[in-house]
């Protein structure tokens, strides 16, 4: 959603960076230029003259325009205000001794405020508790059975109670909540196409009914700048503790989710960019940011890759990848891998540059499915024992694929490739010794400088040992 305006803010630091020393006329020209990109990214336009008033501010100093690399250093400022834009630090749900514990979600209708709700109960369930869905909408027409087929479909509990009082409906779904042991209740209230004093004076008897413990905004990133005069009206009268954005994966301009937080005082706790149960996250001002500036976000990458480390792989499986006897059914699991941390394109624009080589078609996203779909082509012997696919072996392959040839071949092509940095690599990180020509054992091979290829930024052994010891201290 925010690409627009990365592209132009990268593009500004680019013509930074290729001056030695900045003058105040560069540093002038450079706030015009964030400026503008703030506006028509639909940034508010208070926010936009605070930010880039305390930004200049700060790049106007002496020990900026003085240092060997001013432009770094316009940039780290330029860092530092977006992360203050966007909160500062993360700001996670709080919870209380209580139970169950309450959480009340608000917002217009059209938000995505029942989708919200069910994506929060997956997430919930997936940290270790047992959430309860509680359907207020008693208005809009299927509200309740749009609740219930989501739930359903996520295994988690859904009370719709009886009649139309939406205040009764949450305070027995707390009951519910109590009889059946569940330690969490969210409930999704209704909206309207339009801020109007019923639905807010609604919000406010049901909060005063079930004493919530938080009360969360739903926010469609979509709208543009309205969003914020709809999140004041709402801080106002019913007095919300946190925003989720909804629908960041579209492609409007996304201005709000750089105003929301500033305008009306409360962080945004939750992003969601997608339809998937599991698309629903964590807001982290300081990732955001980064991502804006075109910096990558590593650390979620490293995340997500340490949540697949909680599925434990096969001794058998195990055992083939130590001795870099890889078949192409691991090729499979390598791609179900990739799937469960979000596929290619999440995992390409987590890393420096990434969201730009999407754009510009740089990389190709169905590569694994192709791949997936000419290894399902082959019979089990052949994906155990690669080695007897000759020419006609390929040529049936391709054909059942609906590929050619020369793509069959790329895939076995990439599989060797693997099994032969395996096999280049694995003294390295097993931190076997390498023996000599008559057997002896000698010194460990050094490869200083050397990067494994396919890893972002050419990452030497010594990255990937760094990175192993992050996910380890994860688990």
């Amino acid at each position: 959603m925010l690409e627009s305006l990365s592209d132009r803010l990268q593009n500004i630091f680019g013509g930074l960076r290729g001056k030695g020393k900045l003058t105040e006329d560069d540093i002038n020209n450079a706030m015009r230029e964030i400026r503008m990109a703030l506006l028509e990214a639909d940034v508010n336009f208070k926010v936009v003259k605070d930010f880039v008033a305390r930004t200049k501010e700060r790049c106007l100093e002496a020990e900026i325009l003085d240092s060997l690399t001013p432009a770094q250093n316009v940039v780290k400022v330029v860092l530092d205000e977006l992360t203050y834009l966007l909160g500062e630090s993360d700001s996670k749900l709080e919870f209380s001794s209580r139970i169950p514990n309450v959480i009340m979600l608000v917002g217009l209708q059209g938000s995505g405020k029942t989708t919200a709700a069910a994506k929060l109960a997956y997430l919930l369930r997936e940290q270790k508790h047992n959430p309860l869905l509680v359907a207020c909408d008693v208005y809009r027409p299927a509200a309740a059975d749009q609740l219930q087929t989501l739930g359903d479909e996520m295994g988690v509990r859904v009370y719709r109670g009886e009649g139309d009082n939406p205040i009764k409906i949450a305070k027995e779904g707390v009951q519910d909540a109590i009889d059946n042991l569940r330690d969490v209740v969210i409930i999704d209230t209704a909206g309207r196409l339009h801020v109007d004093e019923q639905m807010m004076q609604e919000a406010q008897n049901i909060k005063d009914a079930v004493q919530p413990e938080n009360v969360l905004m739903v926010v469609d990133a979509m709208t543009g700048q309205d969003v914020v005069n709809v999140a004041a009206a709402f801080a106002e009268q019913v007095d919300f503790d946190g925003v989720i954005m909804s629908k960041m994966d579209g492609d409007a301009r996304g201005g709000g989710a750089l105003s929301i937080r500033e305008v009306t005082g409360k962080p945004i706790k939750f992003i969601s960019a997608g339809e998937k149960p599991d698309s629903l996250e964590e807001f982290h001002p300081d990732r955001m940011a980064k991502r804006i500036l075109g910096m990558g976000d590593v650390v979620s990458l490293v995340e997500s890759a340490a949540k697949l480390r909680e599925e434990e792989i096969a001794e058998e499986q195990a055992e083939r990848m130590m001795r870099a006897q890889l078949t192409l059914n691991d090729f499979l699991d390598i791609n179900r891998q990739v799937r469960n941390m979000g596929g290619i394109s999440k995992l390409v624009s987590a890393l420096p540059g990434g969201d730009r080589a999407l754009s510009q078609g740089q990389v190709d996203t169905s590569a694994l499915d192709r791949m997936e779909v000419i290894i399902h082509s082959m019979t089990v012997e052949e994906r155990n024992k690669p080695d007897i696919l000759n020419g006609s072996r390929r040529a049936r392959i391709a054909a059942g694929a609906g590929v050619t040839v020369s793509d069959v071949n790329q895939v076995l092509k990439q599989y060797n490739e693997t099994k032969k940095m395996m096999k280049q690599y694995l003294p390295a990180l097993t931190d076997e010794p390498v023996r000599g020509k008559k057997g002896k054992k000698g010194k460990k091979k050094k490869k200083r400088g050397m990067g494994m290829p396919g890893l972002p930024g050419g990452m030497s052994m010594k990255d990937l040992r760094e990175i192993q010891r992050l996910m380890d201290e994860m688990n």
